[in-house]
């Protein structure tokens, strides 16, 4: 199944959520003002790579998508000199880490598309764990597996919302590797404890008014509401971060 919501788009809700849920957490982990190394394994559009690039980080992204690196690139050659000499794209996706990059390369990895798409998640996260350096930030963005029925359903969409609760299911009986219970474990398991997680399109929404006012009330009830329980559970997504140890 696919994610319920867009991630692609920068003007999307959810990239701005991400935004500050990663300043927040790079800025606890980090002393301020450290230019940090970072791999987007799963650029997509690169919208988060750009973002950091544009601050001073030094970002490498991981492209398996010939049709959106081309976009990518295409973005990235609007961008000034200063900040294309940040970015350095290598073919491969997220499972390629260990083909590419030796251990403890990276202070911050980010896989915000690649884990839900790959053949088999559970091989992905050791291999990206592994080019953390100690101290590491890992930010991983998956679809909320047990949560998938809420949003057709809200939508008025049953039948959708009836495969989705015999999805949810299924995984949930299989011991699925996209929830949440899954991944704290398998985050302790690759020596990168569970630091923090956000709930990412609670409401059902995706686009953000063009008022800014309104935009901005948006995306506080959705930063509140993805900090909270019960509502972050029922995230379209969940943002999961964890720390090298």
């Amino acid at each position: 199944m696919d994610p319920p919501v867009d991630l692609s788009d920068p003007g999307r809700l959810g990239q701005r959520l991400l935004a500050r849920q990663l300043d927040e957490q790079t800025s606890a982990c980090f002393e301020e003002g450290r230019r940090l190394r970072v791999l987007d394994a799963g650029l997509g559009r690169g919208v988060q790579a750009l973002r950091l690039a544009r601050a001073g980080h030094r970002v490498t992204g991981l492209h398996s998508d010939p049709d959106l690196r081309a976009l990518f690139e295409k973005d990235l050659a609007e961008e000034p000199e200063e900040i294309r000499g940040r970015i350095h794209v290598v073919s491969g996706g997220s499972e390629d880490t260990g083909a590419h990059f030796l251990p403890g390369t990276f202070d911050v990895v980010l896989c915000h598309s690649g884990l839900t798409r790959a053949r088999d998640p559970g091989t992905v996260l050791p291999g990206l764990a592994r080019v953390l350096d100690r101290g590491g930030l890992l930010s991983l963005l998956i679809r909320n597996d047990a949560a998938l029925a809420m949003h057709p359903g809200r939508s008025g969409d049953w039948d959708a919302a009836m495969a989705a609760l015999d999805f949810s299911v299924r995984t949930g009986s299989a011991g699925g590797s996209l929830r949440l219970e899954t991944l704290t474990r398998s985050f302790a398991g690759i020596g990168t404890p569970l630091r923090q997680w956000y709930g990412v399109g609670i409401f059902g929404g995706e686009d953000l008014p063009a008022e800014e006012e309104k935009a901005e009330r948006m995306l506080a009830a959705e930063e509140r509401a993805g900090r909270e329980e019960p509502y972050r559970s029922v995230g379209a997504m969940l943002h999961v971060c964890g720390v090298r140890a």
